[in-house]
């Protein structure tokens, strides 16, 4: 003990009396010092990425709120001239659980009523359409998912603008059907699928997948198609719930003409 403690007193002496040996020292607790303020740095990083991650889907959704209401999209909007979303609104929600193995397979979210969510609402993420809303209550709904053999949805190829009706025949999580196009339409392999213009539920354009085989209907003279989804259906995470304003608007029009025919 005595041996140690005059030990540490000829060290204290030595880097207090030589600033060779005093700079090593500061150099290595600096050295000590940083390394554990990164670790700590990085643990504190690694338990905030949820709370990242939330303030990015926040900033996805305005983004595309944005966007959904720009006709030119070379255009680019004044953000400080913008006062908020005139067509469309945009609810975070997050998939808390998800079903892909039936026939009609379902979603559940997170986000209700309290937050604006009413049935028939088109639900998306960052690469395509992932349903729509069927059930609602206050803090959570229900979404019948694109994987569903129940339920069309108007979709067209974007390069030729031609529309069919967006199927599933309940066999490949990964693929969905375009049935419907008519024979006349310029298809090939890798061509865009996207939502169409007839639908009052999706804002026209948005993503759906990419065409992976084409089949002809000799009956119907009619195309079908296989498109291979942009999204990974059997994996979600945050998704936006869209909210079309002028949907009952036009619905009620439309049956106001079928009434006068």
């Amino acid at each position: 003990m005595l041996f140690l403690l005059l030990m540490v007193i000829a060290l204290l002496l030595t880097i207090q009396s030589h600033s060779y040996h005093r700079s090593k020292i500061i150099s290595s607790a600096n050295f000590f010092t940083g390394g554990a303020y990164k670790m700590t740095s990085n643990i504190e990083g690694y338990f905030n990425l949820k709370i990242q991650n939330e303030e990015l889907a926040k900033e996805n959704a305005r983004l595309k709120g944005l966007l959904f209401n720009i006709k030119d999209s070379t255009k680019i909007p004044n953000l400080d001239s913008i006062k908020g979303v005139k067509k469309i609104d945009i609810v975070i929600a997050k998939v808390i659980k998800n079903s892909y193995s039936s026939q009609v397979n379902f979603l559940t979210l997170d986000s209700g009523s309290k937050e604006g969510v009413q049935p028939e609402m088109g639900v998306i993420n960052s690469l395509g359409i992932v349903g729509v809303i069927e059930n609602v209550s206050p803090n959570y709904s229900t979404v019948l998912s694109i994987l569903n053999t129940e339920s069309p949805i108007n979709a067209k190829i974007k390069k030729s603008n031609h529309i069919g009706s967006l199927t599933w025949n309940g066999k490949n999580t990964g693929y969905v059907q375009l049935v419907d196009v008519p024979r006349l339409a310029s298809v090939k392999k890798g061509d865009t699928i996207v939502t169409g213009a007839q639908s009052t539920i999706f804002p026209e354009n948005i993503n759906i997948g990419s065409i992976d085989k084409i089949y002809i209907d000799n009956q119907t003279n009619f195309y079908t198609i296989d498109v291979k989804l942009f999204n990974d259906m059997t994996s979600l995470g945050h998704v936006y719930i869209i909210k079309n304003k002028d949907r009952e608007e036009i619905i009620n029009l439309e049956k106001k003409s079928i009434k006068d025919e």
